[in-house]
């Protein structure tokens, strides 16, 4: 019990340390830094969208072909 309490202590105090030291280092004040992540995450999630789209077209286009009856000679 007491490992594992010593091992949360290190986890708390690991991320305590590393949030202070992203604060203080950070190049852009918490309102910017925001706007940029969420730009990224709105781009990045219409990227994921635009793929999904474009191979949902290519699977549907394969299904097709594989429904259409096939001619054997």
């Amino acid at each position: 019990m007491q490992r594992m309490f010593g091992f949360l202590i290190g986890i708390f105090t690991g991320a305590l340390v590393g949030a202070v030291i992203a604060l203080l280092l950070a190049p852009e004040s918490g309102e910017a830094l925001r706007g940029q992540i969420r730009e990224r995450g709105q781009t990045f999630l219409n990227d994921v969208r635009h793929s999904a789209d474009a191979r949902r077209i290519e699977l549907r286009g394969r299904l097709e072909s594989l429904r259409a009856p096939r001619s054997e000679f």
